[in-house]
């Protein structure tokens, strides 16, 4: 069964360190809707984080 994530929406914001918390908040309460959100550091400025959120 092949599985395909799809991205909805990126979006590059100010880093802080509570953010996972808000991440984990939303793929814990909304993965029956079939979404998923990502947060990654940007590697070329740690001040900024790439939050995304794919459809699977």
């Amino acid at each position: 069964m092949e599985s395909k994530i799809e991205v909805l929406s990126t979006v590059k914001i100010q880093y802080s360190a509570d953010l996972y918390k808000i991440v984990d908040s939303l793929n814990r309460t909304l993965k029956e809707k079939d979404l998923m959100f990502g947060l990654a550091l940007d590697q070329e400025d740690k001040t900024k984080a790439i939050f995304t959120i794919y459809r699977t």
